[in-house]
């Protein structure tokens, strides 16, 4: 299944001052959306019956709905344009998706797509007043660097949950190579039936760690979003011990990444 937005025309692509404006309210939005979630929304859904995974469960597809609305909503107001190759195979139980992480917005369109996923989220998020009351009812997972964060994706992952990881840690630096840390590796080792990797490309370059919200680029973004094929964790688990077999995935995973971008580089216009 591929899911585009509709090609633009030259003209609208270069609505500079509608763009920073419709980019503007998309973040009030955003703020707006989080603070409903935690003060109205989720209040009234803990009220609803159902054991502990239920809650979760529902939580997490009011999260995912939210966030496809938000992917809409700035695609429709014209901020943004995507494509997204493969989303089909996005969702299965056990199934770990890593994915680089070029913007400030990867993880809304992944979980956007992904109705019940979880997910490892920076340890900032849950000290933010808009997404701390909303991480709490998902169960997300929190990046704190620990053994207890490995140990907890790794037993999601192993109960059927489907996680979202960004190796990186943090948005790739503009004009870099991603970087992987060997945590994803090791988690995928440890708990994964299946580790998919998912390709996204911005152009023009935006909301990345150098760039503030309101430097938008002169004419509209485009993501591009492609699933590649799945790879199976224990091909990788018959290398040696632990630290071996992961350090040996964490490099096939990023001589993979650097290969498909730059790919994707070439075949830009």
């Amino acid at each position: 299944m591929d899911l585009a937005t509709q090609p633009l025309s030259e003209k609208s692509r270069d609505a500079y001052y509608w763009r920073l404006l419709a980019t503007a309210a998309s973040f009030a939005l955003f703020g707006l959306g989080g603070l409903c979630l935690r003060l109205v929304i989720f209040p009234v859904l803990n009220c609803l019956p159902g054991d502990p995974q239920t809650h979760r469960m529902r939580a997490r597809r009011t999260v995912s709905r939210c966030f496809w609305f938000f992917v809409r909503f700035m695609a429709r107001a014209g901020v943004l344009t995507y494509d997204i190759q493969g989303a089909e195979k996005l969702g299965r139980p056990g199934q770990m998706i890593i994915a680089n992480h070029p913007s400030l917005i990867d993880v809304v369109f992944l979980i956007g797509l992904v109705r019940h996923t979880n997910c490892v989220v920076k340890q900032g998020l849950w000290e933010n007043p808009f997404t701390r009351g909303p991480l709490r009812s998902t169960e997300y997972i929190s990046n704190d660097g620990s053994m207890d964060m490995l140990d907890a994706a790794a037993d999601a992952l192993k109960s059927g949950q489907t996680l979202i990881i960004f190796p990186e840690g943090t948005r790739t630096q503009p004009g870099q190579s991603p970087a992987f840390h060997r945590g994803a590796a090791s988690i995928a080792l440890r708990g994964a039936k299946i580790l998919t990797p998912v390709t996204i490309k911005v152009n023009p370059s935006t909301l990345t760690k150098a760039e503030a919200w309101y430097r938008i680029p002169k004419r509209r973004v485009h993501f591009s979003f492609h699933v590649g094929a799945d790879i199976d964790p224990q091909a990788f688990a018959a290398c040696g011990p632990a630290p071996q077999a992961s350090r040996k995935l964490n490099d096939y995973l990023h001589s993979y990444y650097i290969k498909e971008l730059a790919e994707d580089e070439r075949s830009t216009p």
